[in-house]
């Protein structure tokens, strides 16, 4: 019987790893990388417009400030980096990522490929740390977050990762914003319950972008923004 590898088309693994939170695998399927954890299909080198959104939509979302400062949660296969990396107004870019093999990926692996340039910029800074405690933790503040970290907001990779997107979760995020700070959450479906939770967070402006798609449901981006006065 021929093995996997004998079969055209088979994804081909590269690195399996048992982290912290389960198991991440990085595969090759053609000419694409995809990154699985725990069995769970996350992301892949295919596309990428709906990451490129996230950071998009942030930066429109916000007041003109010069030199804003941005969070990415999750280091992913590296597009929301690469494309804010490629944007000079961004004046600092701070990626929070918990996996240590995602990180290794991007710095020794195949994934350097689409990263490479945007980790040597020198307003990038990759902090190896769990989403959640860094925002309990840190000092920093910052003038805009993308997150995309889990498939959304009701499909979280971990169980801890709900926290995430509760109101007391979206209470610590706010507190790391600046006023006038936003608020950007990638997610594999719209979620109007999240939006309902954004509201009652403190968060106003919410509202959500979708990336068209051929079928199926599309991606989407919610976005919110940290009043002047309120949460944080």
């Amino acid at each position: 019987m021929p093995s996997s590898y004998d079969i055209p088309d088979a994804p081909v693994v590269l690195d399996r790893r048992e982290g912290p939170h389960g198991e991440v695998v990085l595969r090759r399927h053609g000419e694409l990388l995809q990154i699985i954890a725990n069995g769970c299909f996350l992301m892949d080198t295919s596309d990428g417009r709906s990451e490129r959104l996230l950071v998009d939509a942030a930066l429109a979302a916000l007041d003109g400030r010069p030199a804003p400062k941005l969070l990415i949660g999750g280091l992913g296969v590296g597009f929301s980096l690469a494309h804010a990396a490629a944007d000079p107004r961004w004046g600092a870019i701070t990626v929070v990522e918990r996996e240590r093999a995602v990180v290794d990926w991007h710095l020794d692996g195949p994934l350097g490929e689409l990263s490479a340039r945007a980790l040597a910029d020198p307003r990038t800074k990759v902090v190896e740390a769990d989403l959640l405690d860094y925002v309990r933790e840190t000092y920093d503040t910052f003038d805009a977050m993308c997150l995309d970290i889990d498939n959304g907001p009701g499909w979280t990779v971990t169980e801890g990762n709900d926290s995430l997107y509760s109101p007391a979760g979206l209470t610590g995020c706010a507190r790391v914003l600046t006023p006038g700070g936003v608020l950007a959450v990638w997610s594999a479906r719209p979620s109007p319950e999240f939006e309902g939770t954004l509201g009652n967070a403190g968060f106003r402006q919410v509202r959500t972008e979708e990336v068209p798609v051929a079928r199926g449901v599309p991606d989407v981006v919610h976005l919110a923004v940290r009043p002047a006065v309120g949460p944080g």
